[in-house]
C-alpha cells in the first residue's frame, strides 16, 4: 500500500472535509443520546483494529478508510448497506446531496423571487434563464452520479472495460516494467456525461497501489496520461495464467477527485466496482501482449464499464488440453 493512501480519496476536497466535520458531530450525538445503539453496533463489529483517526461507532465512520483494513461489519449487521444498492454511486452520495441541493435550491429560490414581482421586464427573462441553467446543472449532477446495473460477460480470458467512455488511444509497448514484457495500453476518455464508476477488467488479486500527485490537464490531451494526478492499481489474474495487469485512474481539468476502495490482497470478481473519478477524466488499462490476444474494440468506440469486451486471450494450453481430454 502506498503510504500516501490514508483515505480512499487521496486528493481531499471540500465535500470530504464537510463529511468529516459532520462525522464528529454525529459521533458526539450518538455517544451522548444513543449509547444503546453504540453498544449494539460494537457487539456486531468485526476486525481487530481501528483503521480510522477517530472512533468507529457504525459503518458510516469507515466510509473514507475502507482501504485500510481493520474494523468492518457483515452486510446483515450493517444498517446502511442499502446505500450500496441505490442507483447512484455510494462514493458520490454526499456530492450528489450537496450539489443538487445547491442547484435545485438556488433555482427554487430564484423562481420565488421572480414570481414575487421583485424583478420585472428584461430582468425577469434573464432570471428565468438562470433558473433553467441551474436546473440543468442539477440534472447533470444527478445524471453524473448514476450507477446503472451491468451484465458482466463470462469467460476467463475476457477483458472488459474498466470505465465508461470513448476508446481514445491504443499503444503497443515493447517492454512494460510491471507486465514484464510486451504490453498493450488502452486509454479511455470519460466526459462529464459518462458514468464515472470504475470496475475490475478481470477477476484478480490486488498486488499494489500507487498514488502519484500531478497536474490537472484536460483529459483529452495525450500528455495527461503521464502528467496528471493518478492512482495506479496493480493486479494479477488467477491461476493458471497469473497475468499481470495495470489500471490507472487519472484526473482531468474538471475531475480532481479519485476514489479507490482497494487495498493489497483484495480479491475481486470481473466487473466488480472498486472506485470512481468525480467528473471528466481518463482511465488507462495495460495488459500483456501475447500470441492469440484479440483486440475486440477499436478507437472511437463507446465503452461501458464491466460489460464492453476490450480484448480476449486465447485459451490457455491447460484449458485446451482438458477440453481435448
Amino acid at each position: 500500500m502506498d503510504p500516501q493512501l490514508t483515505t480512499i480519496q487521496p486528493g481531499g476536497g471540500i465535500i470530504i472535509n464537510l463529511e468529516m466535520l459532520w462525522g464528529r458531530w454525529r459521533r458526539f450525538w450518538l455517544k451522548t443520546f444513543r449509547p444503546g445503539y453504540v453498544k449494539k453496533m460494537e457487539s456486531t463489529r468485526k476486525g481487530d483494529f481501528n483503521p480510522c483517526p477517530h472512533d468507529v461507532l457504525d459503518p458510516r465512520d469507515l466510509k473514507y478508510h475502507e482501504n485500510q483494513g481493520g474494523y468492518y461489519w457483515e452486510e446483515a449487521d450493517d444498517p446502511f448497506a442499502y446505500r450500496s444498492r441505490l442507483p447512484f454511486a455510494r462514493e458520490g452520495l454526499a456530492e450528489l446531496f450537496v450539489l443538487s441541493t445547491l442547484f435545485f435550491g438556488g433555482a427554487a429560490l430564484l423562481s420565488g423571487v421572480i414570481l414575487s414581482g421583485v424583478v420585472t421586464g428584461v430582468l425577469s427573462y434573464i432570471g428565468w434563464l438562470l433558473v433553467l441553467t441551474l436546473v440543468l446543472f442539477g440534472m447533470e449532477i444527478v445524471w453524473f452520479f448514476r450507477n446503472p446495473q451491468r451484465t458482466i460477460p463470462a469467460g476467463e480470458g475476457v477483458i472488459v472495460s474498466p470505465a465508461d467512455g470513448t476508446f481514445d488511444t491504443i499503444e503497443e509497448i515493447a517492454h512494460h516494467e510491471y507486465i514484464g514484457g510486451p504490453a498493450i495500453e488502452i486509454g479511455i476518455f470519460l466526459s462529464i456525461f459518462n458514468v464515472h464508476i470504475n470496475r475490475m477488467p478481470v477477476a484478480g488479486k490486488i498486488i499494489k497501489l500507487a498514488y502519484r500527485p500531478g497536474k490537472c490537464l484536460n483529459a483529452l490531451r495525450p500528455e495527461s496520461t503521464r502528467l496528471n494526478e493518478r492512482l495506479e492499481v496493480y493486479l494479477q489474474m488467477p491461476e493458471p495464467t497469473n497475468r499481470p495487469m495495470l489500471v490507472q485512474q487519472i484526473t482531468g481539468a474538471i475531475a480532481r477527485r479519485i476514489v479507490c476502495r482497494l487495498k493489497p490482497g483484495d480479491e475481486l470478481t470481473k466487473g466488480a466496482q472498486f472506485g470512481m473519478i468525480k467528473l471528466g477524466s481518463r482511465t488507462v488499462i495495460v495488459f500483456p501482449q501475447e500470441e492469440g490476444l484479440e483486440i475486440l474494440a477499436k478507437p472511437g468506440d463507446k465503452l461501458k464499464a464491466g460489460s464492453t469486451i476490450l480484448a480476449k486471450y486465447a485459451e490457455s494450453p491447460t484449458e485446451a488440453s482438458n477440453e481435448e481430454a
